[in-house]
């Protein structure tokens, strides 16, 4: 009963954040996600959001944990290397209290539209330093008089400032519920529930890891960085009920942006382990007790300061999980998310672009939809249309882009759209070079397609568009399985 309120409680914490916001990357596409962590940070439930948020968010309630706390407390933070992914996730958490005692935390994490990077958007494709994306927060008491400064410094500062707003609302919600729980079971039947959730999880994880035959797998994989291909390696040992993945040899960091701070490389292993274990697990932290995650320090998956990160949060951390879920036999999705960032002085635009999932040995993969690391809606045309100086020309499923096989991989979709006014543009993706494997024989999908006015573009890409230029993107289909 508890465990239902908990989950409750998430989600509506995550649809008070939605309907309250008025930017349309959180109102239309829902790049948010909402959780609850007890007083020692753990996270103990999660509404099904986003996933390289809601693995990495445990970190950014650590980074507050040593602080005073009192009632009515809010902090916020994005730094990469304090707790957050990349700038544009800003997380806002609110501590709980019951009698005057700390017993936890309601957390959001939301992808504001700009954050005050050089490029509209703060997506940057050539960043090589934190700095160039944006204004860095480090963990930092949320007053009304902060609000106001950190919004004062991005673009459309009344925008950034009622997303925040919106997030406080939620924090609000979750700490509205979690005392109609207290109410209901009291302090000492709460806290049982909250330590019982977490060793279910993990009962329930080890027990399907426990299923997967003993031994190490190995895989390998690269990112399309724009002087050349950077390698990543895995290591997957089961050992009973137990999983390590072992990143040693992967590529060093590197001077562009596709690197990760740790906490984006945990989050995608925690969503490869549900996956290959047990998806209907309650998502909280006992789910990832079983987990060992060994990553080198100075690799791109585990860089330090001040390396950039913007397309590690969204790209290398879909590679991670297709390295993982390869390791174990999977055909592999589009393996990207398809950023893309329009704007100018007046306006901003960022969208992630869904593609065709990997095959399952007994389904076709799905088409058409976001895989992996993010789990957002797409923004509607009329919305587009409507908000934005765009128009949408195409936006149809890709046929035929994904991979054959005894079951095919799912197609990918085209987005073109035109611009009105003059504004930059920035692309953000991945398996322009290199197709998404299949699996036992499968073919893989097709690689995507960046073109502007009909001429291709590289994978990381910015540029200016004019009025009457045309931008379109062909997504990736998935790997197919099985030979036919």
């Amino acid at each position: 009963m508890l465990l239902g309120g908990l989950r409750a409680a998430c989600d509506e914490m995550g649809a008070v954040l939605v309907r309250s916001a008025h930017s349309a990357n959180i109102k239309e596409r829902r790049d948010a996600s909402t959780g609850l962590f007890d007083r020692d940070g753990q996270m103990v439930m999660q509404a099904e959001h986003i996933p390289v948020h809601l693995g990495a968010m445990p970190a950014a309630v650590g980074a507050v944990l040593g602080e005073d706390h009192s009632p009515g407390d809010a902090w916020i933070l994005n730094d990469p290397y304090r707790g957050g992914t990349h700038l544009p996730d800003v997380t806002v958490i609110s501590p709980l209290f019951h009698a005057g005692e700390l017993i936890g935390f309601a957390a959001s994490r939301a992808h504001h539209a700009d954050v005050g990077a050089r490029e509209p958007g703060s997506m940057p494709a050539d960043s090589r330093t934190l700095a160039d994306e944006g204004v860095v927060i480090p963990p930092t008491r949320l007053t009304p008089e902060v609000l106001r400064d950190l919004a004062g410094r991005m673009r459309n500062p009344r925008q950034r400032e009622a997303d925040l707003r919106a997030q406080l609302a939620a924090g609000r919600a979750g700490a509205d519920r979690v005392a109609a729980l207290l109410e209901r079971h009291g302090i000492e039947t709460f806290r049982a529930g909250l330590r019982e959730t977490l060793d279910y999880a993990e009962r329930r994880t080890r027990a399907r890891i426990s299923e997967l035959e003993d031994g190490a797998r190995e895989a390998r994989d690269v990112l399309e960085a724009v002087d050349g291909d950077l390698e990543l390696r895995l290591r997957a040992t089961v050992a009973g009920d137990e999983l390590e993945l072992d990143f040693e040899g992967s590529a060093a960091q590197h001077d562009g942006n596709l690197n990760c701070p740790l906490a984006v490389t945990l989050s995608a292993s925690y969503f490869a382990l549900r996956v290959l274990t047990d998806p209907d697990v309650p998502p909280c932290a006992g789910a990832y007790r079983p987990l060992t995650v060994r990553v080198p320090e100075g690799s791109m998956l585990n860089a330090r300061p001040p390396a950039a990160v913007a397309a590690g949060n969204v790209e290398t951390s879909s590679r991670v999980a297709d390295l993982v879920l390869a390791a174990f036999g999977r055909a592999c999705g589009q393996g990207t998310m398809n950023n893309l960032t329009l704007g100018n002085d007046d306006f901003t635009y960022y969208e992630t672009l869904g593609g065709g999932q990997g095959a399952c040995p007994d389904a076709d993969g799905p088409s058409a939809v976001h895989v992996a690391m993010s789990n957002t809606l797409n923004t509607p045309i009329e919305a587009l249309e409507l908000e934005f100086p765009l128009r949408a020309v195409e936006y149809s499923v890709r046929r035929g882009s994904g991979g054959d096989g005894r079951r095919r991989g799912g197609d990918g979709v085209v987005r073109e759209v035109e611009a009105l006014e003059g504004m930059r543009y920035s692309l953000i993706t991945e398996r322009r070079r290199h197709a998404p494997p299949g699996a036992e024989g499968g073919s893989p999908g097709a690689t995507g397609r960046n073109l502007l006015n009909g001429h291709e573009l590289p994978p990381k890409a910015s540029g200016t568009l004019e009025p009457g230029d045309r931008l379109r993107i062909e997504t990736p289909g998935g790997g197919g399985h099985g030979e036919r």
